[in-house]
C-alpha cells in the first residue's frame, strides 16, 4: 500500500486517524500509529500543559511517527505552537484558519505540515501556502463542517483536478471499501474520524460512543451555519436549536442556546440530552466498539479484498 502518504509519513498503511476534540487523546493516536496508520492528537480541546502531557504520553507508548491537530481559531494558539517545537513533534495537521498564518513557521523547523480544507478554493491556497498534503474533507464528516455542502465524492475528484501535492480524502469514510472509493476518486489516502470515536482507546465518553453505534441513517444533520457549522447526533440539545430557528433566532440567540462547553459536555462528559454529540453521516455504519488496531487491520483487509473483487 505504498504511495505518496505512506512515503510522506513514513507509514506503512494510508490511514490517517482525525484528530477530533474530546477523541482523539494519546492512546487513541499511539495506537493507530503501532497499527501502521497515523494517529493524531486533536490539540484544539486540551490546554497547553494537557497537550504536553498527551504527547509526553504518545512518545513512550509507540515509536512510531504520530502528529498533532491544531485548529486555528485556537485562542492560545502560540503556546500551542511553541510546545509543537519543545516537544519536537515532526507532524502538523491545521485547520478551521489560513494556513499562511503557521505553515512557513512549522517547515522552517523542519515539520510536516498538512492542512484541513472543504473547497477546491481552499485546497488551492493551501498548498500555495507551501504545506504538503491537504485533507479535503466532504460534508458528510462530523464535527465542524465546511459551509458549501460539498460531499466527499464530488469533492475529492475536483480536488484532485487542481492539486499537485498528495491529496487526503475525508468525511463518509469507516470502511476498507469506502477507502478504497476515496482513492480510485483520486485520494492518495483517508483520514476517519468517527470510525475511531467508537473505539476503546478513544477518550470521549462510553455513553457518546454508545450512541454513535446506536445511530441510524438520518440521525445526524449539520446546523448552526451562522456560527460554525456543525454536523451532530440528533438529540433534546439539538431539537432546541431546531426550535430556536422555527422562532426566527438571531446569531445571539443563537449562541445563548449554544451556550459554553457543549461539546465536552456531550461527547466526553456524557450528557446525552443536553450535550453536544458531533458525528459524521457514517455512524450509520458503526455498529460496535473495539479496538483501533483492530479497526485499522478490518479497514485494510477489507479494501484488498473489494480491490480483488475489482479486478476480478
Amino acid at each position: 500500500m505504498q504511495n505518496r502518504i505512506t512515503d510522506l509519513f513514513h507509514i506503512k498503511y494510508p490511514i490517517v486517524q482525525g484528530g477530533m476534540i474530546w477523541a482523539s487523546g494519546w492512546r487513541l493516536a499511539s495506537a493507530v500509529s503501532n497499527a501502521g496508520g497515523l494517529g493524531l492528537i486533536g490539540a484544539g480541546s486540551m490546554y497547553p500543559e494537557v497537550l504536553v502531557e498527551h504527547i509526553q504520553k504518545c512518545k513512550k507508548a509507540t515509536d512510531k511517527p504520530f502528529g498533532v491537530n491544531i485548529p486555528m481559531l485556537y485562542p492560545d494558539i502560540d503556546k500551542l505552537m511553541s510546545i509543537i517545537i519543545g516537544e519536537g513533534v515532526k507532524i502538523v495537521f491545521t485547520s478551521a484558519g489560513n494556513p499562511k498564518t503557521w505553515t512557513a513557521f512549522l517547515k522552517e523547523k523542519g515539520i510536516t505540515v498538512v492542512h484541513v480544507v472543504s473547497s477546491v478554493k481552499f485546497a488551492l491556497k493551501a498548498q500555495d501556502a507551501g504545506v504538503d498534503a491537504v485533507v479535503a474533507e466532504g460534508f458528510e464528516a462530523g464535527g465542524h463542517n465546511g459551509r458549501d455542502e460539498t460531499t466527499t465524492l464530488v469533492l475529492i475528484p475536483a480536488v484532485k483536478e487542481k492539486l499537485a501535492i498528495p491529496l487526503i480524502a475525508a468525511g463518509g469514510i469507516a470502511t476498507g471499501r469506502q477507502m478504497l472509493a476515496a482513492m480510485v476518486l483520486g485520494a492518495d489516502g483517508v483520514q476517519v474520524g468517527s470510525r475511531f470515536v467508537a473505539s476503546n482507546e478513544a477518550s470521549s465518553h462510553l455513553s457518546f460512543k454508545e450512541e454513535v453505534v446506536k445511530a441510524k441513517e438520518g440521525d445526524t444533520q449539520l446546523t448552526l451555519k451562522e456560527l460554525a457549522p456543525v454536523r451532530l447526533l440528533k438529540n433534546n440539545f439539538y431539537h432546541q436549536v431546531q426550535e430556536a430557528y422555527e422562532k426566527g433566532a438571531s446569531i445571539e440567540e443563537l449562541k445563548e442556546v449554544l451556550g459554553r462547553a457543549r461539546a465536552k459536555r456531550g461527547m466526553f462528559e456524557g450528557d446525552l440530552k443536553e450535550g453536544e454529540l458531533e458525528i459524521g453521516q457514517v455512524s450509520a455504519l458503526i455498529h460496535n466498539i473495539k479496538p483501533a488496531a483492530k479497526i485499522v487491520e478490518e479497514m485494510v483487509t477489507e479494501f484488498q479484498q473489494a480491490k480483488k473483487e475489482i479486478i476480478n
